[in-house]
């Protein structure tokens, strides 16, 4: 499962500094303000994310079960927040009309506020 984590985590880190790098240099110049500033907190998000799966991967202290739920929560999670939020910002250079998916952007950002508590509640069962 640790390899399958870390292997996550770095698939979405090297997406995140494609994206990233797409948005500072290509999507300058045809997102407004606002949809560049959305664009990068997904790939802010997705990066943060990467690190969380890094960590989880490498770290002893949670049980494999407990690292399963929180690796699909965050997958899910990144998929859902960060790939609408892409979708959302970029519509207008897409011509496609991505509001009908705007309500799944909550539901990830709670799956991966479900996958922070999870590890927190987890660490905080185990003795000293």
């Amino acid at each position: 499962m640790d390899r399958k984590i870390i292997a996550a985590a770095a698939i979405l880190g090297f997406v995140a500094i494609i994206l990233g790098a797409f948005g500072a240099h290509a999507l300058k110049k045809v997102l407004d303000v606002e949809q560049l500033v959305s664009f990068e907190t997904g790939v802010r998000y997705q990066m943060y994310h990467a690190l969380f799966l890094l960590f989880l991967g490498t770290t002893k202290l949670v049980s494999d079960k407990t690292k399963s739920t929180i690796y699909y929560l965050v997958i899910s999670g990144v998929l859902f927040f960060s790939g609408s939020i892409y979708l959302l910002a970029t519509r207008n250079i897409t011509n496609v009309d991505f509001s009908v998916i705007g309500f799944i952007t909550p539901i990830g950002g709670l799956l991966m506020i479900i996958a922070w508590a999870l590890l927190f509640l987890n660490i905080l069962k185990q003795k000293a």
